[in-house]
Protein backbone atom coordinates (compact mmCIF):
# COMPACT_ATOMS: atom_id res chain seq x y z
CA UNK A 1 0.00 0.00 0.00
CA UNK A 2 1.92 3.38 -1.44
CA UNK A 3 2.25 6.09 0.78
CA UNK A 4 0.82 8.34 -2.12
CA UNK A 5 -2.15 6.16 -2.57
CA UNK A 6 -2.86 6.96 0.56
CA UNK A 7 -2.82 10.53 0.61
CA UNK A 8 -4.98 10.43 -2.26
CA UNK A 9 -7.59 8.28 -0.10
CA UNK A 10 -7.17 10.76 2.76
CA UNK A 11 -7.81 13.82 0.99
CA UNK A 12 -11.21 12.70 -0.63
CA UNK A 13 -13.72 14.75 1.60
CA UNK A 14 -16.88 13.17 0.03
CA UNK A 15 -16.66 9.47 1.26
CA UNK A 16 -18.97 7.81 -0.90
CA UNK A 17 -16.03 8.85 -3.76
CA UNK A 18 -13.49 8.20 -1.26
CA UNK A 19 -15.54 4.49 -1.37
CA UNK A 20 -15.30 4.41 -4.67
CA UNK A 21 -11.67 5.23 -5.42
CA UNK A 22 -10.34 2.74 -2.73
CA UNK A 23 -12.47 0.11 -4.47
CA UNK A 24 -11.37 1.15 -7.78
CA UNK A 25 -7.60 1.66 -7.11
CA UNK A 26 -6.74 -0.76 -4.42
CA UNK A 27 -5.11 -4.22 -5.33
CA UNK A 28 -5.53 -5.15 -1.58
CA UNK A 29 -7.70 -6.88 0.49
CA UNK A 30 -10.42 -4.75 1.97
CA UNK A 31 -13.21 -5.74 4.03
CA UNK A 32 -15.62 -3.07 6.11
CA UNK A 33 -16.82 -4.48 9.73
CA UNK A 34 -20.55 -3.89 10.45
CA UNK A 35 -22.53 -3.51 13.46
CA UNK A 36 -25.59 -2.14 12.66
CA UNK A 37 -25.05 1.17 13.58
CA UNK A 38 -26.05 3.96 12.39
CA UNK A 39 -22.85 4.75 11.29
CA UNK A 40 -21.99 1.21 9.84
CA UNK A 41 -25.60 1.59 8.24
CA UNK A 42 -24.61 4.77 6.13
CA UNK A 43 -21.22 2.83 5.11
CA UNK A 44 -22.80 -0.50 3.93
CA UNK A 45 -25.40 1.84 1.73
CA UNK A 46 -22.27 3.31 0.07
CA UNK A 47 -21.30 -0.05 -0.23
CA UNK A 48 -24.25 -1.57 -1.43
CA UNK A 49 -25.63 1.11 -3.76
CA UNK A 50 -22.40 1.90 -5.21
CA UNK A 51 -22.02 -2.25 -5.62
CA UNK A 52 -18.35 -2.18 -4.63
CA UNK A 53 -17.91 -5.62 -5.34
CA UNK A 54 -13.92 -6.19 -3.90
CA UNK A 55 -15.26 -4.54 -0.68
CA UNK A 56 -15.97 -7.72 1.80
CA UNK A 57 -18.76 -6.64 4.21
CA UNK A 58 -18.69 -8.81 7.18
CA UNK A 59 -20.32 -8.77 10.97
CA UNK A 60 -19.51 -10.65 14.43
CA UNK A 61 -22.81 -12.61 15.93
CA UNK A 62 -21.51 -12.29 19.32
CA UNK A 63 -24.67 -14.50 20.12
CA UNK A 64 -26.09 -12.04 22.79
CA UNK A 65 -27.30 -9.43 19.97
CA UNK A 66 -30.34 -7.72 20.52
CA UNK A 67 -33.55 -8.55 18.54
CA UNK A 68 -33.39 -5.56 17.03
CA UNK A 69 -29.97 -5.78 15.64
CA UNK A 70 -30.70 -9.23 14.08
CA UNK A 71 -33.87 -7.01 12.88
CA UNK A 72 -31.78 -4.44 10.94
CA UNK A 73 -29.36 -6.68 10.16
CA UNK A 74 -32.72 -8.87 7.77
CA UNK A 75 -33.67 -5.94 6.51
CA UNK A 76 -30.09 -4.89 5.56
CA UNK A 77 -29.83 -7.96 3.79
CA UNK A 78 -33.32 -7.75 2.05
CA UNK A 79 -33.12 -4.09 0.60
CA UNK A 80 -29.66 -4.52 -0.72
CA UNK A 81 -29.51 -8.06 -2.02
CA UNK A 82 -25.84 -7.79 -0.97
CA UNK A 83 -23.40 -10.21 1.27
CA UNK A 84 -23.01 -9.92 4.18
CA UNK A 85 -20.49 -12.66 5.96
CA UNK A 86 -20.99 -13.53 9.93
CA UNK A 87 -18.44 -14.90 11.83
CA UNK A 88 -19.24 -16.31 15.20
CA UNK A 89 -16.72 -17.28 18.38
CA UNK A 90 -15.10 -20.11 18.58
CA UNK A 91 -17.70 -22.52 20.30
CA UNK A 92 -15.37 -24.61 22.76
CA UNK A 93 -13.70 -21.32 23.69
CA UNK A 94 -17.04 -20.25 24.55
CA UNK A 95 -18.25 -23.45 26.41
CA UNK A 96 -15.25 -23.21 28.51
CA UNK A 97 -15.76 -19.66 30.01
CA UNK A 98 -19.89 -20.22 30.22
CA UNK A 99 -19.26 -23.13 31.97
CA UNK A 100 -16.39 -21.45 34.34
CA UNK A 101 -17.76 -18.27 34.61
CA UNK A 102 -21.65 -18.20 34.29
CA UNK A 103 -23.69 -16.97 31.40
CA UNK A 104 -23.81 -13.80 33.13
CA UNK A 105 -20.28 -13.71 34.51
CA UNK A 106 -18.94 -10.39 32.62
CA UNK A 107 -20.64 -8.55 35.32
CA UNK A 108 -18.06 -10.04 37.91
CA UNK A 109 -15.13 -8.17 36.92
CA UNK A 110 -13.54 -5.96 34.46
CA UNK A 111 -10.92 -9.02 33.71
CA UNK A 112 -13.84 -11.34 33.45
CA UNK A 113 -16.07 -8.94 30.66
CA UNK A 114 -12.86 -8.58 28.91
CA UNK A 115 -12.28 -12.11 28.46
CA UNK A 116 -15.91 -12.60 27.51
CA UNK A 117 -15.48 -9.54 24.57
CA UNK A 118 -11.98 -11.21 23.57
CA UNK A 119 -14.06 -14.51 23.08
CA UNK A 120 -16.86 -13.28 21.44
CA UNK A 121 -15.45 -10.23 19.26
CA UNK A 122 -11.90 -10.48 18.95
CA UNK A 123 -11.00 -13.48 17.94
CA UNK A 124 -14.10 -13.77 15.28
CA UNK A 125 -12.42 -10.16 14.13
CA UNK A 126 -8.95 -11.67 13.66
CA UNK A 127 -10.52 -14.03 11.42
CA UNK A 128 -11.98 -11.53 9.14
CA UNK A 129 -9.24 -9.68 9.05
CA UNK A 130 -6.89 -12.57 8.09
CA UNK A 131 -5.16 -11.27 4.60
CA UNK A 132 -6.96 -7.56 4.84
CA UNK A 133 -4.69 -4.58 3.84
CA UNK A 134 -7.65 -1.88 4.51
CA UNK A 135 -10.14 -2.12 7.66
CA UNK A 136 -13.08 0.50 6.69
CA UNK A 137 -14.65 1.56 9.71
CA UNK A 138 -17.66 3.49 11.05
CA UNK A 139 -15.52 5.21 13.66
CA UNK A 140 -16.38 8.80 14.67
CA UNK A 141 -14.72 11.09 16.70
CA UNK A 142 -17.73 12.06 18.73
CA UNK A 143 -17.97 8.65 20.00
CA UNK A 144 -15.50 8.80 22.95
CA UNK A 145 -12.70 11.16 23.88
CA UNK A 146 -10.64 8.44 23.47
CA UNK A 147 -11.17 8.60 19.74
CA UNK A 148 -10.50 12.10 19.18
CA UNK A 149 -7.41 11.72 18.20
CA UNK A 150 -7.80 9.61 15.63
CA UNK A 151 -6.98 10.09 11.87
CA UNK A 152 -9.18 9.24 8.72
CA UNK A 153 -6.27 6.90 7.72
CA UNK A 154 -4.39 5.12 10.01
CA UNK A 155 -1.57 2.53 10.47
CA UNK A 156 -3.61 -0.28 13.25
CA UNK A 157 -0.15 -2.07 14.56
CA UNK A 158 -2.58 -4.37 16.65
CA UNK A 159 -4.11 -5.92 13.10
CA UNK A 160 -0.87 -4.84 10.98
CA UNK A 161 -3.04 -2.73 8.60
CA UNK A 162 -4.76 0.42 7.54
CA UNK A 163 -7.76 1.62 9.26
CA UNK A 164 -10.04 3.82 6.67
CA UNK A 165 -12.55 6.13 8.84
CA UNK A 166 -14.23 7.99 6.34
CA UNK A 167 -16.97 9.20 8.93
CA UNK A 168 -14.39 10.08 11.19
CA UNK A 169 -15.57 13.53 11.60
CA UNK A 170 -19.52 12.89 10.96
CA UNK A 171 -21.88 14.47 13.78
CA UNK A 172 -24.52 12.39 15.30
CA UNK A 173 -27.25 14.87 13.16
CA UNK A 174 -25.28 14.13 9.88
CA UNK A 175 -25.74 10.65 10.15
CA UNK A 176 -28.85 10.33 11.11
CA UNK A 177 -30.20 13.17 8.17
CA UNK A 178 -27.73 10.72 5.70
CA UNK A 179 -30.21 7.96 6.73
CA UNK A 180 -33.17 9.22 6.50
CA UNK A 181 -32.68 11.28 3.36
CA UNK A 182 -31.32 7.40 1.55
CA UNK A 183 -33.93 5.88 3.04
CA UNK A 184 -31.89 3.20 4.79
CA UNK A 185 -32.54 0.96 7.79
CA UNK A 186 -31.37 1.40 11.04
CA UNK A 187 -31.43 0.01 14.89
CA UNK A 188 -34.99 1.12 16.07
CA UNK A 189 -32.92 1.16 20.13
CA UNK A 190 -31.44 4.11 18.41
CA UNK A 191 -35.13 5.70 18.89
CA UNK A 192 -35.26 4.68 22.69
CA UNK A 193 -31.45 6.18 23.60
CA UNK A 194 -29.34 3.92 22.79
CA UNK A 195 -26.40 5.13 21.31
CA UNK A 196 -23.77 2.85 21.36
CA UNK A 197 -25.40 -0.51 20.85
CA UNK A 198 -23.42 -3.84 21.48
CA UNK A 199 -24.72 -7.09 23.16
CA UNK A 200 -27.94 -6.92 24.95
CA UNK A 201 -26.21 -7.24 28.57
CA UNK A 202 -23.92 -5.20 27.99
CA UNK A 203 -25.85 -2.19 26.81
CA UNK A 204 -28.47 0.17 28.40
CA UNK A 205 -29.91 3.13 26.85
CA UNK A 206 -28.27 6.67 27.62
CA UNK A 207 -29.50 9.55 29.53
CA UNK A 208 -29.64 12.96 28.82
CA UNK A 209 -26.19 14.65 29.40
CA UNK A 210 -24.67 10.87 29.53
CA UNK A 211 -21.47 10.48 27.67
CA UNK A 212 -21.87 8.90 24.53
CA UNK A 213 -19.97 5.14 25.67
CA UNK A 214 -22.22 5.83 29.15
CA UNK A 215 -24.46 2.75 27.99
CA UNK A 216 -21.74 0.09 27.25
CA UNK A 217 -20.46 -1.98 30.22
CA UNK A 218 -22.31 1.21 32.68
CA UNK A 219 -21.24 -0.93 35.54
CA UNK A 220 -17.34 -0.23 35.12
CA UNK A 221 -16.17 2.91 36.70
CA UNK A 222 -13.73 3.94 34.25
CA UNK A 223 -13.15 6.43 31.04
CA UNK A 224 -12.23 3.86 28.51
CA UNK A 225 -14.54 1.42 28.19
CA UNK A 226 -14.00 -0.62 24.61
CA UNK A 227 -14.35 -3.95 24.13
CA UNK A 228 -10.36 -4.80 22.34
CA UNK A 229 -11.88 -4.54 18.92
CA UNK A 230 -10.44 -0.86 18.73
CA UNK A 231 -7.05 -0.11 20.45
Amino acid sequence: MSTNFLNQLSQIENFEEGLRFLSENAEDKIVFSTSFGIEDQVISHAVFSQKLKNVEVFTLDTGRLFPETYAVWDKTLLQYNQPIRVYYPDTEELETYVNKNGINGFYNSIELRKECCYIRKVVPLKKALKGAKIWITGLRAQQSDNRNNLEIIQWDEQYQLYKYNPLLHWTTDEVVDYLKQKGVPYNTLHDQSFISIGCAPCTRAVKEGEDFRAGRWWWENQSKKECGLHQ
